[in-house]
């Protein structure tokens, strides 16, 4: 389905794939340009003490930091939100995601399309795109499991296992296998929608508040927007309490979308059948190949708003 054309005269922005580091640095550019002591690693925090003129978050060393507002945008096991809501467990989706990175030098006669790109199969499916102009294969094999795991950015599973789960697919996808210096495995797991994402001079943010499953690509897209509307929010001339109020209720409706759409997508990858295959991906490719339009039209309401427009 083609994309380029469509985002920049229908959606007014480009189609780009991004490394994840990539953006990080080019996030943490601008805020050091701005305030070159404002990152500080290694401070894990704990806790928070709420007052009313501000809040303080308690670190891992006893140390206490003071300011006017804490922004929770410590992921899906976020420590702000347990202590706003209570403890509790995200729920395990019943997927496995593997993931890596291989130069694509190293795959010879199977490198992926330049494309973005879905395999699909029972159970089953991956996904494939360029990365840096074109040097880097990116890979996401996702498979149904019966038995959750860990959810972490760091945990490595065997090549063995990986080659097991494709087994029988397409060389492009059994090469990438074959030749990424490292794979990484987790289970996928989320959140029912949360009575609330904010309280008093705290506020969370991204996967914090809403935790978004990779097949519609917009979990880190939809902590941006957070940030963005965050920011003007609070700039504006009233009650930091009240910024934050008016925040989750133009934000939360969007994110929720978002999350029930991925939620969606991990049952139209997965079809078990060859007839439920044919009546799901037939239409599909028919759509994207002759009626492009109609397929951008049902993105419409995802690609077409822009955070940054005055409201």
């Amino acid at each position: 389905m083609p994309l380029r054309e469509a985002s920049q005269a229908r959606w007014r922005g480009e189609y780009l794939h991004i490394h994840r580091a990539d953006l990080i640095e080019a996030l943490q550019g601008c805020v050091v340009d701005r305030a070159p002591d404002a990152i500080r690693l290694g401070a894990r925090v704990t806790a928070y003490e709420p007052s009313d003129t501000g809040v303080t978050a308690v670190l891992s060393d006893g140390e206490k930091v003071t300011g006017d507002l804490l922004v929770g945008a410590d992921g899906i096991h976020s420590t702000i939100r347990t202590q706003m809501l209570g403890p509790d467990n995200p729920r395990f989706t019943g997927n496995v995601a593997w993931r890596a990175v291989v130069p694509v030098a190293r795959l010879g006669d199977y490198p992926p399309p330049e494309t973005a790109c879905v395999w699909a199969g029972k159970r089953r499916h991956a996904v494939t795109y360029r990365l840096r102009r074109g040097s880097l294969a990116n890979f996401v094999g996702v498979v149904e499991a019966d038995q959750p795991g860990d959810e972490s950015w760091t945990a490595v599973g065997a090549r063995q296992q990986a080659l097991k789960d494709f087994r029988g697919w397409n060389p492009v996808i059994q090469r990438i296998i074959d030749e990424a210096p490292l794979l990484m495995r987790w289970s996928l797991y989320d959140r029912p929608e949360l009575s609330k994402w904010q309280e008093g001079r705290v506020v969370l943010l991204g996967d914090a508040c809403h935790p978004m499953l990779p097949f519609m690509a917009q979990g880190a897209v939809m902590a941006i927007e957070d940030a963005y509307v965050l920011a003007r929010e609070v700039a504006r001339e009233r009650p930091v309490q009240e910024s934050l109020r008016v925040y989750e209720m133009k934000r939360k409706p969007r994110a929720t979308r978002v999350q029930a759409a991925a939620r969606e997508n991990a049952a139209l990858f997965h079809r078990s059948n060859p007839l439920s295959q044919l009546c799901t991906y037939g239409p599909m490719w028919v759509a994207g190949k002759y009626l492009p339009s109609l397929v951008h039209g049902r993105h419409d309401w995802l690609y077409g708003l822009d955070v940054t427009e005055p409201d």
